[in-house]
């Protein structure tokens, strides 16, 4: 045989592996594709302390549906109870937040009253709820003035919300 030829035959052969290998690879990284949404990560833990396999445990809490509001189902039932007179400006169920617009009393033309509602925690707390109340009342020209509202006000509506929120637990677990 020929010097060349054999030459020829080795490159040849060495070719197809290399075609095979790169095959082989496209193949491996399109197997490793999907059409799944990528996963969110959170910094928090729920644990406290240094936890190494932390990431391999099951966490023994349920995980929450995607239709699921991020606040206490109570609480956030409760607010929008207790503040129904009054007009509703924006709710936020996955943030907690229930903003009502201003409210007038018949019996008092002269001022108007407006809420902010921010539920803090996803447990029946009487520490994850706060209520801010803002008040206006008219000046000698007619406009609206800023005053400042009584403390015990907001204290009296956060104490009317968590009352309702225990009514509506007690009565969602007789059922």
């Amino acid at each position: 045989m020929e010097r060349g030829t054999m030459a020829f035959e080795r490159g040849s052969m060495l070719r197809g592996v290399a075609a095979g290998v790169l095959a082989l690879s496209v193949l491996g990284v399109g197997a490793c594709s999907s059409n799944k949404p990528p996963k969110t990560f959170t910094s928090q833990s729920e644990e406290s302390g240094f936890q190494p396999f932390g990431l391999f445990k099951k966490s023994p809490k349920a995980a929450t549906s995607e239709g699921s509001i991020g606040v206490n189902g109570f609480l956030w039932r409760a607010s929008l109870d207790t503040l129904a007179f009054m007009p509703l400006a924006s709710a936020d169920p996955y943030g907690g937040v229930i903003v009502t617009d201003w409210y007038i009393n018949p019996e008092k033309p002269d001022e108007r009253f407006k809420a902010t509602v921010y539920i803090l925690d996803t447990r029946l707390r009487a520490d994850g709820l706060n209520v801010t109340i803002f008040k206006q009342a008219k000046d000698a020209s007619g406009a609206w003035v800023d005053t400042a509202a009584s403390d015990q006000t907001a204290t009296d509506i956060e104490n009317a919300i968590l009352t309702r929120a225990r009514q509506l637990r007690l009565s969602n677990i007789r059922n």
